[in-house]
């Protein structure tokens, strides 16, 4: 799992087996089950998270105990409720698992140390909320922009093995659309 990790890392920066020794104990692997939650609503978030394997869904209840899918993680991306994360605050949304996972967690205090002592990975995670910051925004822009049949083409041009990974609901979801409409207007 370690080579995972330092591939993800050198996508972005080189790093030499003494870097990587020297960060490695900043990380923590752990394993969750499916439907298995990371934290829920109202919990402190003491971790942001890099998926090595599985897929996690961020999901946001509402008022009216409506689910709204924020975001899915898979392979490869990092996931946290950020804002909890960095500001030291309770969760507004839950972190759940789709499917068996592993993860790399990065506690807060190790997060600020792990950049004040290595510039490289300062980088490295700049790197990684900015394209965060960038997705989070194409994604407000597509649902205040476009209609359900471009969003769902979207989806399937970035994302194709998301289609095969989650329910018709949870897709109905994260695209804003009812699972009728979709089903009506998607799945033949």
């Amino acid at each position: 799992m370690h080579k995972k990790l330092r591939a993800h890392i050198e996508k972005t920066v080189t790093l030499t087996d003494d870097e990587f020794d020297l960060l490695l104990p900043y990380f923590t692997l752990k394993h969750f089950h499916k439907k298995e939650f990371l934290f829920e609503r109202g919990q402190k978030v003491e971790y942001a998270y890099y998926v090595v394997s599985g897929l996690l869904k961020l999901v946001f209840v509402d008022k009216d105990a409506s689910e709204h899918i924020v975001s899915f993680a898979m392979e490869d991306w990092w996931e946290s409720d950020f804002s909890a994360f960095f500001m030291k605050t309770r969760a507004t949304m839950s972190l759940v698992c789709l499917e068996e996972t592993s993860v790399y967690c990065i506690a807060h205090d190790d997060y600020w140390s792990l950049c004040n002592s290595m510039p490289k990975i300062e980088r490295f995670l700049l790197q990684k909320s900015n394209m965060g910051f960038i997705g989070a925004q194409q994604r407000v822009l597509s649902l205040l922009t476009t209609n359900a049949k471009e969003r769902y083409e979207q989806l399937i041009t970035q994302s194709p093995s998301l289609l095969q990974r989650v329910s018709k609901t949870q897709l109905a979801s994260y695209l804003g659309v009812s699972r009728e409409t979709l089903s009506r207007l998607f799945i033949q």
